[in-house]
């Protein structure tokens, strides 16, 4: 299990949780050039996830969303490259 790292003010870097797994804490990558966050658009898959918040080693939270459909909590997706998981139509 991979530990959410933290700036100088213990501040959590963003992450959700392993699109195959819906377990394996993964962090959310960006650019440092452009700082711009790392994204997956258009796709699909199974939910693998629970609506509660996957803890850390360090007991630190990944991020959850509210569904678009009914506000149920949703686990964030990230692959393995770091890419948040979305699907913007």
């Amino acid at each position: 299990m991979a530990n959410i790292k933290k700036d100088n003010n213990s501040v959590p870097c963003i992450a959700g949780v392993l699109d195959t797994d819906g377990s394996t804490v993964t962090q959310m990558e960006a650019s440092p050039a452009g700082h711009v966050l790392a994204v997956c658009d258009g796709t699909t898959g199974a939910d693998a996830g629970g609506t509660k918040a996957v803890h850390d080693a360090n007991d630190e939270r990944t991020l959850i969303a509210a569904s678009s459909s009914d506000e149920t909590p949703v686990s964030l997706y990230v692959d393995s490259s770091g890419q948040l998981l979305i699907k913007s139509s």
